[in-house]
């Protein structure tokens, strides 16, 4: 994407190299070029240059959707303007009436007419080949516009073999007309001679004769047109995998085995054998959005282009159309399933999938594992069908680690890792999919696209391509869902625009989590600490933005206190502005403890303590009395889950924040039994026992959010009976105790008659003092 502000020098290399080679022309980057051209000074450049991109993209746009419609006329007209000499604007002038000579009613075959034929038949038949004259004529006149337009275009156009063809089908057409035109004035003068059996003759052979003349200038006429189209052929597997978007490693593998098997190929076509034969069965791993479906596809397709299998056609399935539910039914389902893929490929979707761990006895998973092993090396379908097991990768993994019997038939070169596209690779499949659709993106959409990506991109569930082409097609929604069409221009349905990709969630919810910080009762230093600590990750994010060093940002803290001082409520709005501000994804919480972390036997923790943080990308991790993962009384697994943790923290960088909680004493034990956990965690925050009054605030705003009131007599009473100090559980004494004075209120407002509304939200002296304290 051109971010920067380009030169004359630069855009003229950039606008050359596409002229060179047109393959290579980038439709987005076209109209960032002519955006960052329009307004300069010099205007000969702005003329000459735009007209050059919009010639460009004028024919790129007919390329693809093979029609001149009412924008490429548009551009064609813009670059002519500029420059009335453009190659690229007068060969789209002269292909386009190639596309609408191809459209040019010739009649395969005309309906017969025989001497012999009653009155009936043969006025029909004539009649219908009136009608077709009539047809050739009225579609021949709807061209003259056109083919003058494509004349003019000719002396401008460099291939002379495209010349040559488009003036021979020219001289045909007028052979076409001159032997319509004997139909058209033939026929009506035939149809009314017609009568019971008695007709022309000469008018008889002269239909004929015009209707053979037809028939075989069409054939020459057909030759002609596919010459044209000879650059449209079905292209091989290996030109379709090197389009795709990214997949380096991909493709240089595949070109690898490409060469191999056509290698194996040749050597047996030389009377060389192979007692082990040529193994087609494969494995592609890769996480969600990765292509594997499409690979399979090419692969299928490689196979067949070799001569190495009788179709290129995929039969996908997964572990619901192979496993039955009782004995018998798993091998017949498996059985049918290479039935149908013999010939072709059998594709296995989440392979792993048929074999589960701690499956009860009545899971036929491994039993359909067999039946495939056994079909792949014997018996009928042996060597007819190749294999392809998909999945992501660890599953894979283990799942090949417990099968050593299927994992033997796939060799260590036909086992491929499909990685996650980059963002710039994820940027350009969404422009791919933006113009399939027939939209371009603006400069400020992919930067708004781009975020999208970003924002999305947590963990291994990201979709990758799958989930990009969700985010532009919601933008084209957004787009057709929002637009007034009354008040619309040619652009309007072509351009995607930045507002059209930004997130739904309203702008007001913005800065919230500050304000509700703001709110909560007490804490001055927590609150103080903490905005703190957002404004540097603020700042910092905006100096990135502005193209600046930024310092590294120190996000994970220590919150350190006693139960009830809002550790867990504090971190909760600090992921939560976290992910306002940009750093986080999704800005949730998960709160775990020991017992979430720490399993009984060796590396269980560490999986366990991974599925955790995985649940937590993007997001806030709190472990709650963080310090208990030091009191191992057997196996060391809580130092397991630290460690863990502590190499997790490096793997995901900003995708993770962790927040450790607990007792100030015990929280420095625990920092200091890793370097790695002292050096992760600078900030920390001590949260301050609540005093007397606050904890009657808290209960005061409990009530006012649910509709109770405590009295002034309640409240003193309140503060009489409770110690200066405040109490030991803080917060969670002051809701326990607002609980109890509300069941208070209920006994005794049980046993009155006639209660009103007013009474059933007062809380009374009487009922605080109704409560043990």
């Amino acid at each position: 994407m051109l971010q920067d502000r380009l030169n004359k020098e630069e855009i003229t290399a950039c606008i050359e190299k596409w002229e060179q080679d047109i393959a290579a022309f980038h439709e987005g980057k076209a109209w960032e070029l002519l955006e960052q051209i329009e307004g300069r000074d010099d205007q000969e450049f702005v003329v000459t240059y735009r007209a050059k991109l919009f010639a460009m993209l004028a024919y790129t746009r007919f390329q693809r959707t093979e029609q001149m419609d009412p924008l490429v006329e548009r551009w064609v007209k813009e670059a002519l303007k500029g420059d009335p000499t453009n190659v690229f604007s007068h060969r789209l002038k002269v292909e386009a009436f190639f596309t609408y000579l191809s459209n040019v009613p010739i009649p395969s075959k005309f309906s017969p007419i025989r001497e012999t034929d009653h009155s009936a038949a043969k006025k029909k038949a004539a009649t219908e080949y009136y009608e077709q004259a009539t047809s050739f004529f009225e579609y021949i006149h709807s061209l003259e516009e056109r083919y003058l337009a494509a004349l003019e275009s000719l002396e401008f156009v460099e291939d002379q073999e495209l010349v040559k063809n488009l003036k021979q089908l020219v001289q045909l057409i007028e052979e076409l007309k001159e032997q319509f035109q004997l139909i058209l004035t033939t026929a009506g003068q035939y149809i009314d001679s017609v009568s019971s059996v008695y007709y022309s003759a000469s008018q008889f052979n002269e239909i004929v004769t015009a209707t053979r003349k037809i028939t075989s200038i069409r054939e020459t006429w057909i030759e002609l047109l596919s010459e044209k189209w000879t650059t449209q052929q079905r292209k091989t597997a290996l030109e379709e995998l090197h389009e795709m978007v990214g997949l380096t490693d991909v493709k240089n593998r595949v070109k690898r085995l490409y060469q191999y098997l056509n290698y194996q190929k040749e050597r047996i076509r030389q009377g060389f054998h192979s007692v082990d034969g040529i193994n087609l069965h494969m494995i592609l791993t890769g996480n969600p959005g990765t292509g594997k479906t499409h690979l399979a596809r090419l692969i299928a397709k490689i196979y067949y282009e070799l001569g190495l299998l009788e179709r290129d056609e995929v039969y996908e399935v997964d572990r619901s159309q192979l496993v039955g539910a009782y004995v018998g039914q798993t091998e017949e389902n498996t059985t049918k399933a290479i039935e149908r893929a013999a010939g072709g490929v059998l594709f296995i979707d989440e392979a792993y999938s048929l074999k589960r761990e701690g499956a009860a006895g009545n899971d036929y998973g491994q039993t359909a594992i067999d039946t495939l092993v056994s079909s792949m090396t014997s018996g009928k379908y042996a060597g007819t069908f190749a294999v392809i097991l998909a999945g992501y990768p660890n599953e894979m993994r283990r799942f090949l680690r417990s099968n050593p019997g299927l994992r033997s038939r796939f060799p260590e070169q036909n086992q491929i890792e499909i990685s996650n596209y980059s963002i710039e690779e994820l940027l350009e499949i969404g422009e791919k999919v933006a113009i399939d659709n027939d939209y371009v993106l603006s400069t400020r959409a992919k930067q708004a696209c781009r975020q999208r990506i970003e924002k999305a991109q947590v963990d291994e569930s990201f979709g990758n391509a799958r989930t990009v082409k969700n985010i532009v097609l919601d933008a084209i929604f957004h787009k057709g869902s929002t637009i007034k069409l009354e008040q619309t221009e040619a652009e309007d349905f072509v351009f995607l625009q930045a507002e059209n990709f930004e997130s739904k969630v309203d702008s007001k919810e913005s800065q919230r989590a500050k304000y509700e910080l703001e709110q909560l009762i007490g804490l001055e230093k927590v609150k103080k600490e903490i905005i703190h600590l957002t404004s540097f990750v603020e700042i910092q994010q905006l100096r990135r933005e502005k193209g600046l060093q930024a310092l590294p940002l120190q996000v994970h803290a220590v919150f350190t206190g006693n139960p009830g001082t809002g550790k867990t409520t504090v971190a909760k709005l600090y992921a939560k502005a976290l992910n306002e501000m940009g750093l986080l994804k999704r800005g949730h919480l998960v709160v775990v403890s020991r017992a979430d972390l720490v399993a009984g036997y060796v590396g269980q923790t560490a999986e366990k303590t991974k599925e955790k943080i995985k649940d937590a990308l993007g997001g806030v991790l709190f472990i709650d009395e963080a310090y208990s993962l030091l009191t191992d009384g057997h196996g060391g697994f809580g130092k397991e889950a630290i460690n863990t943790l502590v190499q997790e923290m490096t793997e995901h960088e900003e995708n993770l924040v962790v927040v450790l909680a607990g007792y100030s004493k015990e929280m420095d034990q625990l920092l200091n039994s890793n370097p790695g956990l002292r050096s992760r965690f600078k900030k920390h925050v001590h949260f301050d026992d609540y005093s007397r009054d606050e904890l009657v605030q808290m209960m005061e705003k409990r009530g006012e959010k649910i509709g109770y009131f405590f009295t002034n007599a309640a409240k003193e009473q309140l503060s009489e009976q409770l110690a200066e100090q405040g109490h030991p559980s803080n917060g969670r004494y002051a809701m326990d105790l607002f609980d109890r004075i509300v069941q208070a209120q209920a006994l005794r407002l049980i046993n009155q008659n006639d209660v009103n509304e007013e009474q059933l939200t007062i809380l009374e002296k009487v009922d605080v003092e109704n409560v043990q304290f």
